[in-house]
């Protein structure tokens, strides 16, 4: 009778407890996380639902299914036309994005016949995996994406046998690119194990985060670094630039040529940048809002402290972007205008068009993705990477892949490349709200998201904003960047410009190729659609900077002689050269 007594507590908890604090539950996880290890982040339930939900509602339409019969009939007929010269040929091209099959040898028979029923096998699969009537808006994205990847996987130009290219190089050379590609091979497994990548003529501090200045300030999160200045006389109003902690800062910072920060120096502006730290387990409980608490709001009373300025241009990109609009919110909630404009880098605020990184996004994928975090503390920089490769695998992997180790050949590095394989990692509970709330709920978009406890609203940012956007962003799709419009009624111009979600933004004055729109929208105006706007607004050649330069300029004061480096008497004295201790952290 005791014994059954003193059971009654552990059976209520049972029944009305929560089972997520239980040892049995930590042991799941770590099921999980191993799973997760094998599959690379990839959540197998995730794939099962979606491939379910898309099957099952294929399954019960029948003339969907007599519709894609019909479709695989017409595509045989106009290829087998083609190839016995009855009908056009080519009978289906490649689009412009795609350069798997741009070398002449491919127009070649037989492979040009080759080329042509892939693409339309790639046209099929299409057509089969999209606008199924009932299927989620979610599975559909997934299930069309992984049979996607397994197509690209099997693409002929990645099939030695069936690749032109990789057949004249074997003849010409008598094999030896085949063994240079297994020596390339050798190489990368080598550097894989060893662990960071090997940074060649691209050494931050050397050749790339170059520009001359000195670390100013330093916590547990972040580092800010004060720019030296190159002019005469700056502009009153100094420029903190907030970047992304996905990656690390000197993405605005590269080679001489095309660094954002040492040209806009030279445009007469006292400019600050946060570097941010590299996490690694003892920051697991770091929260998203802690990088506005601890990284953006620090470095602003440390450039107001230095310059005497009392309000302060603020630029960010990507992620830094996101932070940055929700720390003006928050600053005019609570009262405050410290910000004389805001400028947003390819940065979303509405999550609900967010391109194909919301194919990670899903209940069943966070999950994996927690249990998976949760083991070290941190998303490790493989995944992050490699989710980021999966969006455009033909150019990032399968691409390269043929280069390297059917032909040989390795591809020329440059600063960029060499950025890109600097990768960071990202805090357990940091990653885990900012792709729960923002991602998944959408909630800074639906006044939902707190800042210091309490909802923030886009709305109530102040001040003129300057928006830039990229025409083939993966990561930040320029429409979904076009929606702070509809957020947000005050003065917004906004820029449309050539290039992805990097290159665009890195788009010095010079470079060759470059063009993009930009159009204001005043207080009170309509609303313009995002597919009107481009209608409506004219393309300029060349770069973006020149005319985001002068926008600042316009809400600047009169030059002023320069400020020092640094205020040791206010706190902040000189701790060491640009680029800092964070940005060298692996």
């Amino acid at each position: 009778m005791n014994a059954i007594t003193e059971a009654q507590p552990d059976a209520s908890r049972l029944v009305a407890g929560s089972l997520s604090s239980w040892p049995l539950a930590a042991l799941d996880a770590r099921i999980h996380a191993a799973q997760a290890h094998l599959t690379q982040g990839i959540s197998l339930e995730a794939l099962a639902l979606a491939f379910f939900d898309w099957r099952m509602h294929l399954a019960n339409a029948p003339y969907r299914r007599a519709d894609l019969a019909l479709l695989a009939l017409r595509q045989a007929h106009a290829l087998w036309s083609a190839v016995l010269g009855f009908g056009p040929a080519p009978c289906i091209t490649p689009p412009a994005s795609d350069h798997r099959f741009t070398s002449p040898s491919w127009q070649q028979q037989p492979f040009s016949w080759v080329e042509q029923g892939f693409l339309l096998q790639e046209a099929w699969w299409q057509a089969a995996t999209t606008e199924v009537a009932g299927v989620a808006r979610a599975h559909e994205r997934i299930v069309s994406f992984s049979v996607r990847q397994m197509l690209d996987v099997a693409a002929p130009a990645n099939l030695p046998w069936l690749n032109p290219e990789v057949i004249e190089a074997t003849v010409q050379t008598g094999g030896r690119n085949l063994l240079d590609g297994l020596a390339n091979l050798a190489a990368d497994i080598r550097q894989a194990q060893g662990g960071a990548p090997d940074a060649g003529a691209f050494r931050p501090g050397h050749e790339v985060a170059a520009t001359p200045g000195q670390v100013v300030f330093r916590n547990a999160l972040m580092e800010l670094i004060q720019y030296s200045p190159t002019t005469p006389t700056v502009r009153p109003e100094p420029v903190l630039i907030v970047p992304a902690w996905i990656m690390k800062y000197y993405i605005l910072d590269l080679s001489a040529q095309n660094s954002l920060i040492r040209w806009l120096v030279a445009q007469g502006f006292t400019v600050f940048c946060i570097s941010w730290r590299n996490p690694d387990a003892s920051m697991a409980d770091t929260a998203f809002d802690d990088y506005r608490r601890h990284g953006v709001i620090p470095a602003l009373e440390a450039v107001t402290a230095i310059t005497g300025a009392a309000r302060v241009h603020a630029a960010g990109y990507c992620l830094g972007g996101t932070i940055l609009a929700i720390t003006a919110a928050a600053m005019t909630r609570d009262g405050e205008n410290r910000f004389a404009s805001t400028t947003l880098f390819a940065a979303q605020t509405d999550f609900t068009e967010a391109g194909e990184l919301q194919l990670f996004v899903t209940e069943a994928q966070l999950a994996t993705l927690d249990d998976l975090m949760r083991e070290h503390g941190y998303l490790d920089s493989v995944q992050m990477a490699g989710a980021f490769q999966l969006l455009r695998s033909n150019d990032l992997i399968w691409s390269r892949m043929v280069k390297s180790y059917l032909l040989g050949q390795r591809v020329a590095p440059n600063d960029l490349m060499a950025w890109n394989a600097d990768t960071t990692r990202m805090p357990y509970r940091m990653h885990s709200e900012y792709l729960r709330s923002l991602f998944l709920h959408n909630d800074l978009a639906e006044g939902r998201f707190l800042a210091d406890g309490r909802p923030v609203s886009l709305g109530d940012i102040r001040g003129p904003l300057f928006v830039v956007a990229t025409e083939t962003d993966h990561v930040a799709p320029w429409r979904s960047v076009y929606k702070l419009e509809l957020l947000n009624e005050g003065d917004i111009t906004f820029v449309l410009t050539s290039g992805g979600h990097n290159a665009g933004i890195v788009s010095e004055p010079g470079h060759p190729g470059r063009h993009f729109r930009v159009r204001e929208r005043r207080p009170g105006e309509p609303y313009v659609g995002p597919d009107e706007w481009a209608a409506l607004t004219p393309t300029q050649p060349g770069s973006w900077w020149p005319t985001w330069a002068t926008w600042l300029a316009g809400q600047c004061g009169a030059p002023v002689a320069p400020p020092a480096m640094g205020a040791p008497e206010r706190g902040f004295p000189v701790l060491a050269a640009a680029p800092g201790q964070y940005v060298l952290e692996r």
